[in-house]
């Protein structure tokens, strides 16, 4: 999803729940100036802020990419990451699960915390995880299980795409 689109949808929520763009910025920690470029498509979001955004907007952050699209799209070859919410568009489940592509060398963010359980499971690739300051390397076919109150982070130090599913609890 190209990230003008993220930012109509953070735009409308925002308006909808009659938050100013002072009030989501203090909310979520994240200045006022990058909230109004994402918005209008003139900036990028990092997975740790599209979160802060999503638990401020009270939805989970598949909400941003629910609409389905092709790997081959030429918006999707420039972004550090794909989500596909695989929920069939259940919005009050107890968990969310994810389907996510990082792009090789996505090693940018912060690590950040919510509540409820993450269940890793890598498909293709190499994910390296950082759980409250350690890092763990996973493989194919290899799965995790953390607290999501521990300040985590995903990163791809590889050449090439991983692919992995997250399930998250509330």
């Amino acid at each position: 999803m190209p990230s003008d689109s993220i930012g109509k949808k953070i735009k409308f929520l925002r308006k909808e729940r009659k938050l100013t763009l002072k009030s989501l910025a203090e909310q979520t920690d994240v200045s006022i100036s990058f909230l109004s470029q994402v918005e209008r498509g003139k900036s990028s979001v990092t997975l740790e802020s599209l979160k802060k955004i999503a638990d401020a907007l009270n939805i989970n952050p598949s909400y941003f990419f629910s609409e389905n699209r092709s790997q081959e799209n030429s918006d999707a070859k420039h972004e550090p990451f794909h989500y596909q919410d695989l929920s069939h568009d259940i919005r009050d489940a107890v968990f969310s699960p994810i389907l996510v592509t990082l792009k090789p060398g996505e090693n940018k963010g912060s690590a950040f915390s919510h509540s409820g359980h993450e269940f890793i499971y890598i498909i293709e690739g190499k994910l390296t995880v950082e759980i409250y300051g350690e890092r763990l390397e996973l493989h194919e076919q290899e799965s995790f299980m953390f607290d999501a109150r521990k300040a985590h982070y995903w990163f791809n130090f590889s050449d090439q795409d991983v692919r992995f599913l997250v399930v998250s609890s509330k």
